[in-house]
């Protein structure tokens, strides 16, 4: 039976309609069964602490639980590929950080482009790196760093977390800003690599604040700066980079995504109650605690994060001639 235009248009319209209902529905039913929280990195660290606490409250919150898993390996490019490989149905999510937006080009042969296979859902905290020295070091500031290894050329060793961690990009952007060129030496985690600090073995290291916040505090290290654009709550007395080398900014975050093709419904669902639980006043407090500031906003804010990131970061790895470990 061939139908005429309008009798097409008015089932095409009831079609739409109908849809439209069961997208809404299924949101507002969302979550029914139990739903996986993807994380690339091992338990303790940073990004598996942020993922237990927004996993927690959301269990509580929407009556469904939300599990923390933890799939190391390829620098969380496992994770994230198990991910985008995911049926997009809300169930399965996950915990992003700033390592997707460096190895976006860090690692030429990727399976998968993340801007383009996830769904922005709601960033969840940021956090400066923190530039240390041994107490020992003879620069008390970063002005004193600078004019020490100019003075020192080729004899400071800059520890990092493994080529195109963060700590490492941070310290590039350092070098390049300031015309020094220091010795990576890589470290499989902020954990060896503050222990070697401390031990005297490298001279410098822009750890996560969350690892390197009480060696700080106990003067087991000395701060010269946090790398955010302004001085981080949890080290008040410590300078922002900016304050010191305008312009430099370097920042780690985390942020929840979903696979492409998760229904519009359930990331609205699942942004609103992310920004719920910035909002609550004891989950901030822990997360300051870390040395980490919420980052409420929509997905399209969280979006525009992730993008702005990878561009920022790209150019870094490129300049620096970055390669995996």
């Amino acid at each position: 039976m061939r139908l005429g235009r309008r009798q097409f248009m008015q089932l095409a319209g009831t079609a739409l309609a109908a849809s439209g209902i069961t997208a809404s529905a299924w949101a507002q039913t969302y979550p029914a069964r139990p739903v996986r929280l993807i994380v690339g990195f091992a338990a303790g660290g940073l990004t598996d602490i942020v993922a237990r606490l927004i996993s927690q409250w959301l269990s509580e919150r929407l009556g469904q639980q939300f599990i923390v898993e933890n799939r190391v390996g390829a620098a969380t490019n496992i994770a994230t590929e198990a991910v985008v490989r995911a049926v997009p149905d809300g169930y399965t999510l996950l915990v992003a950080s700033a390592s997707n937006a460096i190895n976006a080009t860090l690692y030429e042969n990727l399976n998968f482009n993340f801007i383009r296979d996830t769904v922005p859902i709601a960033g969840i905290i940021g956090t400066p790196l923190v530039m240390m020295v041994n107490p020992s070091f003879p620069a008390r500031t970063v002005s004193e760093f600078v004019a020490h290894a100019k003075a020192n050329p080729g004899k400071i060793n800059m520890a990092t977390s493994g080529s195109g961690s963060p700590p490492h990009v941070g310290g590039e952007l350092f070098q390049m800003m300031t015309g020094l060129k220091m010795v990576q030496v890589a470290y499989r985690g902020d954990a060896p690599a503050i222990a070697d600090l401390i031990g005297g073995q490298v001279q410098v290291y822009f750890g996560t604040l969350p690892a390197s916040i009480e060696f700080v505090r106990a003067g087991r290290l000395r701060a010269l700066a946090v790398t955010s654009a302004m001085r981080s709550q949890a080290l008040p007395d410590i300078p922002a980079m900016t304050e010191l080398l305008p312009g430099y900014e370097a920042t780690i975050w985390n942020g929840l995504s979903a696979p492409k093709n998760t229904p519009a419904g359930i990331v609205a669902r699942l942004n609103k109650e992310v920004n719920v639980a910035l909002a609550d006043a004891k989950l901030v407090a822990r997360f300051v605690e870390l040395g980490a500031s919420v980052i409420p906003g929509s997905p399209e804010d969280y979006a525009k994060l992730v993008a702005a990131e990878t561009e920022k970061w790209g150019k870094i790895v490129k300049m620096s001639g970055a390669r995996p470990d």
